[in-house]
């Protein structure tokens, strides 16, 4: 785990200064005021780089940004109001009416409905795949196709992708990738495995303690040379790669998502993730270690636990080659019915229960009942959601309190 080692300096060395304030400064103004007209000539432009309008972004946010930007080694970031706002920015500004996605693995649900309820709206197709049917993705991919879309772990079937050859599936056919590293923030580099663009939930782990709803896209630059970006199926970003370059997909997401539908970051949630932001390698390695602490610990006294650390989960080998540096904060328990799942969250003394994910303290939710209530039951099949599913998310507490509250509360 020394990988985040080396966050623990970049982080805390990003957000405090060496002279007046060290904690991050809170810019709340909602607009800019740009001094001369040649000024707000240039900043519109883009020639001169000063506030626009906070709905455009603002002081505080582009620090989180640039923060964010370096630990995915992207060109640059768009912080915006919630997760589902990032992958909504992601998305939408490169689509139109008649494209298509590919979305690969078990989705957090309010993606699923993102996929197969809003975007068809607009005439925008969604093929949903499981992470392992790559012959199918690859087969799947034609003329209109412009996103794969894929999440680095599943939440909740804890199913984990081999992003390597999704990336090379993706950047064959000349279509763009882009990686929700939700839960496995430091831990996976979809960038550097061939992503184009990676969405956070920034609400999550990266800020721990349910503070601060927000969310994050991070891009790539645009190369020199060849990019799939200069291809004809992305003509609509062409005026952006020709007259900005290498930070194109950052104007064209602010401009062609950001600008229209508004979800912008505010400057205080901004501020109180870079505050988040600061420990959070040190929360990460501890909570890592203690899930497969808590998941071999009730396994071994025969609960029905869903984790790849587990040696008979299909991708235990995948987990040990790629995910060296752990898989997040999740793992599930099936109860074998509601009535059974209901009685164990009612029991345990520690478990917080509600629908997020990645807090510092251990969360806990029956997906069925909540999240997934209103899904069909061949959605549920396929997402792994069954009767009995608890979806866990472990935090900073003792992984034996943990072990000792679940087994008294699953008697």
């Amino acid at each position: 785990m020394n990988r985040f080692e080396n966050f623990c300096t970049r982080f805390v060395q990003s957000t405090g200064k060496k002279e007046g304030a060290v904690s991050p400064v809170i810019t709340g103004s909602a607009s800019f005021a740009y001094g001369d007209s040649e000024t707000a000539e240039g900043i519109f432009e883009g020639s001169v780089k000063k506030p626009l309008y906070s709905r455009m972004g603002n002081p505080t946010s582009a620090q989180l940004e640039n923060i964010l930007a370096d630990m995915d080694g992207g060109i640059g970031a768009v912080v915006t109001s919630s997760g589902m706002a990032a992958t909504t920015l992601a998305t939408i500004s490169l689509l139109k009416s008649g494209d298509e996605l590919i979305s690969i693995g078990g989705l957090f649900g309010g993606t699923y409905s993102y996929f197969s309820e809003t975007l068809p709206r607009f005439g925008i197709s969604t093929s949903f795949f499981d992470v392992d049917e790559l012959d199918a993705i690859k087969d799947a991919v034609n003329e209109n196709t412009k996103i794969i879309f894929l999440e680095s772990v599943g939440n909740p079937n804890m199913r984990l992708p081999d992003m390597k050859a999704i990336a090379k599936i993706a950047n064959d056919a000349g279509v763009v990738l882009i990686v929700d590293n939700t839960i496995t923030p430091m831990s996976i580099a979809p960038l550097k495995l061939g992503a184009d663009i990676v969405v956070y939930s920034t609400t999550k782990i990266i800020s721990g303690n349910a503070s601060a709803l927000g969310g994050a896209a991070v891009f790539r630059a645009v190369a020199e040379g060849e990019d799939k970006f200069k291809s004809a199926r992305y003509a609509d970003i062409h005026k952006f790669i020709e007259k900005i370059g290498k930070t194109a997909l950052i104007a064209n997401a602010k401009k062609r998502a950001m600008r229209d539908f508004g979800m912008s970051a505010s400057a205080y949630n901004s501020y109180l993730t870079m505050l988040g932001l600061e420990t959070l390698p040190l929360r990460m390695e501890r909570i890592i270690g203690s899930v497969e602490k808590v998941v071999k610990g009730l396994n071994e006294r025969g609960l029905k636990v869903n984790h790849p650390c587990l040696s008979f989960h299909p991708h235990h080998e995948r987990y040990i080659t790629d995910f060296k540096n752990g898989c997040g904060t999740l793992f599930t328990l099936d109860m074998g019915s509601k009535e059974k799942a209901f009685s164990f969250l009612n029991k345990t003394k520690i478990a917080t229960l509600t629908a997020n994910i990645g807090d510092n303290r251990t969360l806990a939710l029956h997906m069925a009942s909540t999240i997934y209530r209103d899904f069909d039951e061949k959605t549920r099949v396929f997402l792994g959601i069954t009767e009995g599913l608890v979806r866990v998310s472990v935090g900073l507490e003792d992984p034996l309190d943990i072990i000792d509250d679940f087994l008294n509360a699953a008697k």
